[in-house]
């Protein structure tokens, strides 16, 4: 890994064509570069900033502000106390309906979630249009932060009918094991994806800077005989999650 950047650097220093006047531009792209061709492998921790340093030859300072531009890329993640990573993408395929936790199963990854609320109460407006439901019908609501492993990765808020699901505490990780449970696991499902800047309070809590691109995602879900049991707002942080679409014609 450290030969590859090496030589990447340099090459690009070489480079009279392309080469950047500033030298923490041309580390940037030398990072980026050897990540894209998969010369370092997701997950995988970058050398320190004092060995890239002596490494390269150049500055602590360049390569912190090489390394900083990555980060707020998305390219790069930084956890407290343990170094500098590749950012690990997880791939979500929009052509099956599965939970987030099903999901970070899949991938070998152990998901856990932190409740703010587990609450019943009577449906607002906007729950009943998005539910179908009467004024005065009650739902529960869920408000939470998934996370991977101890990476957060979205924060959460879902109500269901109370008439589906009475208690949400029957809910402890996943909703839809506890919806199966009750033999009311989704058929199929509406979903409506947006870009978003995450806000102080939202990018605090996923431990990514304010301002950082994010995925406000809207589910609504339903079984078969057409009721819907889910609606789901979920902000999703951008730097990891891919969603991908198959389409034919």
């Amino acid at each position: 890994m450290e030969n590859a950047l090496i030589n990447e650097y340099r090459r690009l220093c070489r480079d009279t064509a392309t080469r950047q006047p500033l030298a923490y531009l041309r580390l940037r792209r030398a990072i980026r570069n050897v990540v894209e061709h998969g010369d370092i492998e997701a997950g995988s921790a970058l050398p320190s900033e004092r060995d890239l340093s002596k490494l390269l030859e150049i500055s602590r300072v360049t390569v912190r502000k090489a390394i900083g531009g990555l980060v707020d890329e998305g390219v790069l993640i930084q956890r407290h106390g343990a170094g500098t990573f590749v950012a690990e993408r997880i791939i979500k395929p929009m052509s099956r309906l599965t939970s987030f936790t099903e999901d970070l199963r899949a991938r070998g990854l152990n998901p856990r979630s932190e409740f703010f609320e587990r609450s019943l109460g009577e449906v607002t407006p906007e729950e009943s249009m998005a539910l179908n439901l009467s004024p005065g019908a009650q739902v529960i609501r869920l408000h939470r932060l998934r996370y991977a492993e101890d990476e957060p990765l979205a924060i959460e808020r879902t109500v269901v009918p109370a008439s589906i699901l009475p208690d949400p505490m029957l809910v402890h990780d996943s909703l839809y094991e506890a919806l199966d449970h009750v033999g009311c696991r989704p058929r199929r499902a509406l979903q409506r994806l947006r870009a978003v800047l995450l806000g102080a309070q939202q990018a605090r809590l996923l431990h990514v800077h304010a301002g950082t691109a994010g995925l406000n995602i809207e589910r609504r879900s339903f079984i078969d005989d057409g009721r819907v049991v889910e609606f789901t707002v979920s902000c999703y942080r951008g730097d990891i999650y891919d969603f991908v679409a198959e389409l034919a014609e």
